[in-house]
């Protein structure tokens, strides 16, 4: 009887041993668990933060791309408006120096019956130097013309093309020719 008890209280002692040890084996995965839950969801927070992080700076290099888009294009406006006024600038000096060097101003019909009101009588005194003048000059060019010729044909084709833009008139020489025939055709 001694030894049944004993084998009882032995297996009663071990069942518990066992269960204690089963215990703390659950206890051991239940604070892994935890454990691991927590890093999990620790790691989740981190990613999130950095993923807003990121997006922040994604929107902030946006807008600075976008704010330099706009100056960029605001500066190329202000450059066209200055080529635009400069532009319109030296037009509007070009036609004042037209104006100054052309004798008669603008050929209107107001203009021409102002500057026939101001003319002398002396005009037809004028038409008849003008017409000796210009028969001189259309002779002496003609020698000229042949003179150019023969030194044009020893000349390069070079210094030919510069001597030949620098004896083409000019814009202004025209418009002087012209307000001056137009002179001389009132």
């Amino acid at each position: 009887m001694l030894r049944t008890e004993e084998r009882q209280r032995l297996a009663r002692e071990r069942r518990e041993e066992r269960e204690k040890q089963h215990a703390a084996k659950e206890t051991q995965i239940l604070e892994k668990e935890r454990k691991a839950k927590l890093q999990y969801e620790k790691q989740l927070e981190e990613r999130q933060r950095k993923l807003k992080e990121m997006k922040q700076k994604e929107e902030q290099r946006r807008a600075a791309v976008e704010e330099k888009r706009k100056q960029k294009i605001e500066e190329e406006k202000e450059r066209y408006e200055a080529v635009l006024h400069r532009t319109l600038e030296r037009s509007q000096r070009l036609e004042t120096r037209q104006k100054r060097w052309s004798w008669g101003g603008s050929v209107t019909p107001d203009s021409e019956s102002k500057t026939a009101s101001k003319r002398s009588p002396s005009t037809a005194n004028l038409k008849q130097a003008e017409a000796a003048v210009s028969k001189r000059l259309s002779s002496s060019a003609a020698l000229l013309n042949a003179s150019d010729r023969t030194r044009r044909s020893q000349l390069s084709p070079l210094d030919s093309s510069v001597i030949s833009r620098l004896l083409a008139p000019t814009q202004a020489s025209l418009a002087r020719s012209k307000s001056a025939a137009t002179l001389s055709a009132d």
